[in-house]
């Protein structure tokens, strides 16, 4: 019996550390199925670092990496009026003297790549500064003050809108936003009482632009936390002051206490969604209810350096999921890691916010990107909380589904089959997926040694090494397929129209008898409510859902996403209204694969000592 005790205790351990599969999750797909408008919000705009920087070459390489994949319309930079760009100076008497030579090398570098400006008004030129010394922590060293004298604020703001319009010309600006300094509710902004010095600091911008130009788009109030947006709109529609739009931030990283003012546990992968839902609400009820929202700096989670794992796909895809039809752009802060708030990289993989590692080495989230921007435009409902299922513009499908496990937690591999209905029984899928094996390039960065500044030559291999394969073909058996998704797996399954089965036509009615019946009375039919979403399509499961083998190809080389026409936002049509948004934050359900953690303190808004660890916005 002793010499069984030790087994039995290695049992005993093995028992309490294996966990239980996860039972596969069925995702019923109709081919036929109504869909809803799916714009590509998350897509059309992205953030960087500060104006300077927009004028390396390194940044526009990335620019350019990225505009390949995703189509991004417009860009969103801190700093267009700091001291490095040169716009602001006197002479010996105190006249404002102007210069835009780098403010047209600035945006005609973004317009040559197909890129507008989203054009953040920041920061304080220190002789217009109500004190010269406040300036920020971060290594460029911004200055947040208040100007000293509001004359010549608004003549340097109407001096800079006539630039632009007489360089670029009114029908082209008036395609830009121009958002009003960057999260005064902060250490960005110094005046005092904040909020109040901020909405006069507003109404003073806001005006001066309208006096140029009322097609010049603005709005703010572009704070941290989704803050004073219900004070702001109180503000701009009592006092009459020009508003085009509503701009705020949030980050899954925020506490609960800042977006919501509740200590209660809020998961990390709810808040962004949360939080703009209740932005969304605030809008809705406002005097104001028409405003679009812009959601002008968000990220995923960044515990652990998660910004450089595969777990941005599947948190990104969610948050999609989740945000659809509340917003109309979301932009990811930020595309590059050509980023200098706490000061210059030292090394690639620090953690850092970006697509592309310093040096333009593409990160698990550059992929991901590539393979949500071949979703539809147009949503089919499912009731997945894995899975976004679209109509693509030739009438395929594609859908999305991932296996999401947040950093610091433990999840295991997760089924996930798939159901179509209106398909061949046994259509060809093409099936993509960025996880620890495709698309990773962290462990090839690990194997060369985890080398300080990559050369040109590893930074080519790396990213040949990571580029994505072409895609598997898989086969449905019966109308399923059964997929294996990895912790922090993504996958993109599209099926071809030429793989859908035409919707069977309606029988010939039937011959009306010559003696008409008594008249009955027609019922009420109850409208739908046109703000809601239509609900899950219901279909008849096969008989059996088989899994089909599916190889992995070796051929490699990026496959080709299909091409996306970049419309100007303010030509596209105003998303369908949204079912209500309870007032209660929801508790989603909990899973065996992604556990609810108590955010920590946020810590992002001060950099580091060292680029060595994730710096502040």
């Amino acid at each position: 019996m002793r010499k069984c005790l030790p087994i039995l205790a290695v049992l005993a351990v093995v028992l309490l550390l294996s966990k239980p599969a996860l039972p596969a999750e069925i995702v019923r797909i109709d081919a036929a199925a109504a869909g809803t408008p799916f714009p590509h919000f998350w897509e059309k705009m992205f953030g960087s670092g500060h104006a300077i920087l927009t004028m390396r070459e390194d940044y526009l390489d990335d620019l350019r990496a990225v505009k390949k994949i995703t189509d991004f319309s417009y860009v969103r930079f801190h700093g267009i009026f700091d001291d490095h760009v040169g716009v602001y100076s006197e002479d010996d008497h105190g006249n404002p003297v102007y210069n835009f030579t780098l403010v047209d090398t600035i945006y005609d570098g973004l317009l040559k790549n197909g890129v507008r400006p989203f054009v953040e008004l920041s920061f304080m030129p220190r002789e217009l500064a109500f004190n010269p010394d406040d300036l920020h922590v971060f290594w460029y060293k911004p200055n947040v003050s208040p100007p000293k004298d509001y004359l010549k604020w608004d003549g340097m703001i109407r001096a800079f809108a006539q630039h632009l319009i007489s360089r670029y010309g009114i029908n082209e600006v008036a395609k830009w936003y121009f958002e009003v300094w960057n999260e005064p509710n902060g250490d960005f902004w110094g005046g005092v009482p904040q909020q109040q010095t901020y909405f006069d600091f507003y109404d003073q911008t806001a005006r001066a632009l309208k006096a140029v130009s009322p097609r010049l788009r603005v709005g703010g109030p572009a704070t941290a936390h989704a803050a004073w947006i219900k004070a702001f709109l109180r503000h701009v529609s009592s006092q009459d002051v020009p508003v085009d739009f509503v701009s705020t931030h949030g980050y899954a990283d925020d506490t609960p206490q800042n977006l919501f003012g509740t200590r209660r546990n809020v998961p990390y992968d709810a808040r962004v969604c949360l939080a703009i839902s209740k932005v969304r609400r605030e809008i809705d009820k406002s005097a104001l209810p028409n405003l679009p929202l812009y959601w002008t700096e968000w990220n995923v989670l960044g515990l652990d350096g998660a910004r450089d794992t595969t777990y941005v796909g599947p948190a990104l895809a969610n948050t999609i999921r989740g945000c659809d039809g509340k917003v109309q752009m979301m932009s990811f802060w930020t595309f590059s890691d050509v980023f200098e708030e706490g000061g210059p990289s030292q090394r690639p993989f620090v953690g850092m916010y970006g697509l592309r590692a310093y040096g333009g080495i593409n990160k698990p989230s550059f992929y991901a990107f590539g393979l949500l921007h071949q979703l539809g435009d147009e949503r089919l409902a499912n009731p997945s909380l894995h899975a976004i299922v679209t109509r693509t513009k030739d009438g395929g499908l594609a859908v999305a589904l991932w296996n999401l496990v947040d950093p610091g937690t433990h999840g295991t591999t997760k089924t996930m089959r798939l159901a179509i209905k209106g398909v061949q029984p046994g259509a060809a899928v093409a099936i993509q997926r960025v996880d620890d094996r495709y698309g990773n390039v962290l462990p090839i960065y690990k194997s060369m040694g985890s080398p300080q500044y990559p050369t040109p030559a590893q930074v080519k291999q790396m990213n040949e090494a990571t580029a994505l394969p072409v895609p598997e073909i898989a086969h449905l058996r019966a109308g399923a397929l059964a997929l294996s998704l990895e912790p922090n797996a993504l996958l993109l399954v599209t099926v071809a129209p030429d793989m859908l089965v035409a919707p069977t036509a309606p029988a010939a009615p039937t011959a009306v008898p010559t003696t008409a019946p008594a008249a009955v009375a027609a019922p009420a039919v109850a409208h739908p409510v046109a703000a809601g979403p239509p609900a899950g399509p219901t279909s008849t499961a096969p008989a059996a859902v088989a899994a089909p083998a599916v190889a992995h190809p070796a051929a490699a080389g990026p496959p080709t996403a299909p091409t996306r026409t970049a419309a100007a936002v303010a030509s596209r049509p105003a998303p369908p209204a949204q079912a209500p948004v309870p007032s209660a934050l929801p508790t989603p359900a909990p899973t065996a694969a992604r556990a609810a953690v108590t955010a920590p303190p946020s810590a992002r808004r001060r950099p580091a000592a060292s680029a060595a660890a994730a710096p502040p916005r």
